[in-house]
């Protein structure tokens, strides 16, 4: 199998965590292998600028091609490039043939004892594209021309926030991004959503054995709820001075965890291997682009 990997995301091949089962399975980026592959995996953004980066090489019959991408639709140009060359969908959407979310929850059966990490500030905001017209009381923003946030202390910082504004760069179907699932829940900030509506981030969508997307309505507060930027800063306030009330947004700890992810690109590549055994009969999508928007 062969993989094509942005040089930022290397990761170690063929080491995926025991719950997967790649028995019988071979990851490798040996571009040599490509006529013995089962499927090669084409990750958008590499593939995106020309024809030319897709394979040259005429393809063997039955193999697969994966598409795989962890962007949304508006920044992924070029989609009409996979027309017709494409067999399965690898993506953070829930229909895609091999669901590859940025984060999940598990059961921990009673195992994990979550303690609230100490809190001494309101709330934090990491944000590139900032304006700086636009106010924001009591809310610390991080990113160009604000705070700089130190990558190596983004763990310290952010878990003594109260509250963490996990805002979507685009609103689409499924796009919940590390923005929530790392920078807020992880780091065991309470989050602020803009994004798809509450109903999308409450799903409970079991995908196998081991991997569910449960979002508990007491685990985030979404701004769909609130009839003004006023009026959420004010529940947020209250919730700074009601310590019982605000631990409510953790009562969901105590049955579920967010799995450390490493890599996350390790993970959605460690499910390829299942989703090939499993895959339907050999069919080819017509427009990528047509499903994805």
């Amino acid at each position: 199998m062969e993989t094509k990997t942005n040089k930022l995301h290397r990761f170690a091949l063929n080491t995926c965590p025991k719950k997967f089962d790649n028995s019988g399975c071979l990851y490798t980026a040996d571009r040599t292998l490509y006529s013995s592959a089962h499927a090669v995996v084409l990750h958008h953004r590499d593939v995106c600028t020309t024809k030319r980066q897709l394979p040259k090489t005429p393809r063997p019959s039955n193999q697969r091609w994966i598409w795989f991408s962890r962007e949304y639709p508006s920044y992924s140009p070029n989609l009409s490039f996979m027309n017709n060359l494409i067999n399965l969908t690898m993506s953070y959407r829930v229909d895609s043939d091999i669901f590859a979310p940025y984060g999940w929850i598990e059961n921990h059966n009673g195992a994990i004892n979550f303690t609230i990490p100490r809190k001494t500030k309101l709330a934090a905001w990491a944000i590139s594209n900032w304006n700086p017209n636009e106010t924001f009381r009591e809310v610390d923003i991080y990113g160009r021309q604000r705070q700089k946030l130190q990558r190596d202390k983004q763990t310290e910082i952010f878990s003594a926030y109260k509250f963490y504004f996990a805002f979507e760069n685009s609103i689409h179907v499924d796009y919940i991004t590390e923005k929530f699932w790392y920078n807020a829940i992880s780091l065991g900030c309470v989050p602020v959503v803009m994004g798809p509506p509450r109903e999308n981030y409450e799903r409970f969508i079991p995908r196998d054995a081991f991997i569910h997307r449960f979002i508990p309505r007491d685990a985030f507060i979404h701004v769909d709820d609130f009839s003004s930027p006023q009026e959420l800063a004010s529940y947020l306030q209250s919730l700074d001075k009601d310590e019982e009330k605000y631990k409510q947004y953790f009562n969901w700890r105590s049955q579920y965890y967010v799995p450390p992810q490493d890599n996350p690109w390790t993970v959605s590549y460690c499910r390829v291997c299942k989703a090939l055994k499993d895959a339907p009969p050999y069919r080819t999508i017509a427009s990528i682009e047509k499903w994805f928007k």
